[in-house]
């Protein structure tokens, strides 16, 4: 049976396609012929509608024929950097006026656009000092009767390139397979393409690459959107399925150990914090492995809730293994664990590679034996010497920080682990429908009482001296802060402040502040010192880059400096925010920029002035960066959707997940006659993969 994604022949078989752009649609990750009906255009150029020269504004598209009237050159009088200038003028039946051809770089043009001849010419225009210009454009010779070229008339699809590749070369390629295919199979019933006014299926991919008007294509996109969506959730839903819980019998309740813990705490559990403790419990109590995430921004409580959660599984005899990805951030957690938990009896253990030789091996025994209750460490607990003796519930902070395979290699040293991922990136509801469909999801948005909003402010050079005065002043309250910088030093590129000259500018600056540097090629302990003399207040300000992204809490620091903050994500730079405002003092944060922004560096400062709520920053910051780069699925492979938006399609999905559950309330198996088609498609031609529905 032909399916769009089993159509298994090797691209060079495909004409014109020679070792050259083999390997160019190599990095573009097509190798057969699936691979490229599956390459979704960037964009679409309308050339179906003439659209004349003397109709045009300012960032509109010329789509007529044109007579060439002059050539010309502007720039230097004469070598390679004058440019020519071509005029021509509208000679459609449908327009007139008149647009300047700017060649840069091309200025061989004067040979092969000749005078008083008519070609066909698209391309954006711009208005500058009342003439009508045009950079970037294409002409095609008009046909022997002074007609359009068969370019006109139609919408072209645009792909992304690399290498040697072309439009032409791709277009004709594509055309090549779907002439091959006679008919591609429906991969949806036909109850959802009348319910949803779908196409099937074969018609909406032949559409989506040469359409024949916008309304089509916008119908044959959601189609496969639709249908992209609908086994991504069909998949998720499934596994999800599979993993159901039973619930034990009787509501869960709380072990003596949480209750001693949670009445020794000198203020009260938030809301969000109860109601995940009780979802969490109850997941924990049940026949069936826990896979559950718990997501809440900055300073909302989370690893408090996943210690808490933890005594309800010592309580029945297992041990626990917490995870973070960073020695720094598990020694952190370490200290607040045993801080916390020493007094109930509760034994800690601290493993990291930097724990060595013979306490290395004490250690490792111990664990072995059952005579540690809850191991806190980072990716050492994968290795293979580190045997537990009854792990039952392992808990993974920052979670996305961490490959599948590593969190796997975890799991696999427990017979029925209970696993709960924690995140101060918030996922995006559209994230949460997809990409953790599989999961459930308990959420922190209350934060504790008496935090105070952070104010950020953006700082441009001119505002440089003003921003030093007002943490000088903050210094003078007592009160702590950041210097945060995007390399450790200059490098050769003295355009960017580094961590090592601006502390010796800021000695100069605050010169009866105690300070230190932290970064990354510190020795482990030498960092740890620092923080702790930090910590105790020894220190008034680190110099530091982001290696104090996670996990510092230090709640008299006040002020959070970031500089060349436009070369940080939104992510990051909220999670360096989140280093202040850890307690009832009103805190700052100072975002740094250069003179040069993109558009998106000033979307991002924008989005960081406007607020301070991650859950809306992490929705700014899928619509910036897209779905792959927020959740880390660009590498590990996942999330690869081709023609559907996450941005753009949540009422897609939700209807999507609504059709999934009702056809597997019904049919958990799909073994029905009516589900015929979805088993042929997932054991044919699988748009995702059961064994990757994993986040």
């Amino acid at each position: 049976m032909e399916y769009l994604r089993n159509q298994h022949q090797d691209i060079s078989t495909l004409s014109g396609v020679g070792v050259a752009a083999k390997a160019s649609y190599s990095e573009l990750g097509i190798t057969t012929y699936s691979d490229l009906l599956l390459l979704s255009p960037r964009s679409w150029e309308d050339r179906s509608q003439v659209r004349p020269l003397g109709s045009l504004g300012d960032g509109q598209v010329a789509n007529t024929l044109v007579e060439v009237l002059s050539h010309s050159y502007f720039g230097l009088k004469s070598g390679k950097k004058r440019t020519l200038k071509i005029i021509v003028r509208d000679a459609s039946q449908q327009g007139d006026g008149r647009l300047s051809l700017l060649c840069f770089g091309r200025n061989f043009l004067e040979k092969t656009i000749r005078i008083g001849k008519l070609y066909y010419l698209y391309g954006s225009v711009s208005l500058h000092r009342g003439e009508l210009q045009c950079s970037q454009f294409e002409l095609y010779p008009a046909t022997e009767d002074g007609d359009f070229p068969k370019q006109f008339g139609k919408i072209l699809p645009i792909y992304p390139l690399r290498g040697s590749l072309s439009q032409r070369l791709i277009r004709s390629n594509m055309q090549a397979i779907l002439s091959q295919v006679a008919h591609f199979e429906d991969e949806l019933s036909e109850d959802l393409k009348q319910r949803y006014d779908l196409l099937p299926t074969d018609q909406a991919i032949r559409i989506y690459h040469d359409p024949p008007s916008l309304e089509a294509l916008e119908q044959a996109r959601k189609t496969l959107a639709f249908t992209e969506l609908f086994y991504l959730q069909l998949v998720a839903r499934r596994h999800k399925g599979l993993e159901q819980r039973s619930q034990a019998p009787g509501a869960s309740t709380p072990s003596r150990l949480e209750l001693a813990c949670i009445e020794a705490l000198p203020f009260a559990l938030t809301r969000d914090q109860l109601a995940s403790l009780k979802e969490i419990r109850q997941d924990l109590d049940s026949e069936l492995p826990m896979n559950r995430l718990l997501q809440g921004d900055v300073g909302s409580g989370k690893t408090l809730v996943a210690w808490i959660s933890a005594l309800h599984v010592l309580g029945k005899g297992g041990q626990v293994a917490f995870m973070a990805p960073t020695e720094l951030l598990a020694r952190q957690h370490a200290e607040s664990g045993f801080q916390l938990l020493s007094k109930l009896g509760i034994r800690l253990a601290f493993l990291t590679g930097s724990v060595k030789n013979k306490e290395r091996k004490l250690l490792l025994q111990a664990i072995a034996e059952g005579e540690v209750d809850i191991i806190i460490g980072t990716h050492a607990l994968f290795s293979k010497e580190v045997v537990f003796h009854n792990l039952s519930y392992v808990i993974i902070d920052e979670q996305h920080r961490f490959g599948v395979e590593q969190r796997l290699a975890l799991l696999e040293k427990a017979r029925v682990p209970d696993l709960l991922l924690m995140t101060a990136t918030p996922i995006p509801r559209t994230l949460s429908l997809t990409v953790f469909g599989n999961l459930n999801i308990s959420t922190l948005h209350t934060m504790p009482q008496g935090r105070k909003s952070i104010i950020t402010h953006l700082v441009n050079e001119q505002s440089r001296k003003r921003m030093y005065q007002a943490v000088g002043v903050e210094f003078l309250r007592g009160h702590q802060a950041y210097f945060v910088y995007p390399r450790i030093d200059d490098s050769g590129e003295s355009d960017l402040r580094d961590v090592l000259s601006m502390y010796e500018f800021l000695k100069g600056e605050y010169p009866s502040v105690p300070s230190a540097l932290i970064h990354s090629k510190l020795d482990e302990e030498e960092k740890v010192s620092i923080l702790k003399n930090y910590q105790e207040g020894k220190l008034g300000y680190l110099v530091s880059t982001s290696v104090v992204e996670v996990g510092i809490d230090i709640p008299n620091a006040t002020c959070m400096i970031i500089e060349h903050a436009e070369r940080f994500g939104l992510s990051a730079l909220h999670q360096l925010r989140g280093r202040v405002g850890r307690s009832h003092l009103q805190s700052y944060c100072f975002l740094v920029f250069g003179n040069e922004l993109t558009e998106e560096a000033k979307q991002r400062l924008k989005v960081m002035k406007e607020s301070t709520d991650g859950f809306y920053i992490a929705e700014q910051d899928l619509l910036i960066r897209g779905p792959g780069e927020l959740t880390g699925t660009r590498q590990s492979g996942y999330l690869k959707l081709i023609f559907a938006s996450l941005t753009e399609d949540l009422h897609l999905i939700e209807l999507v997940r609504n059709e999934a559950d009702r056809i597997l309330a019904s049919d958990p198996g799909l073994l029905s006659a009516e589900h015929q088609r979805i088993r042929s498609v997932l054991s044919t031609a699988p748009p995702f993969e059961e064994e990757h529905s994993e986040a």
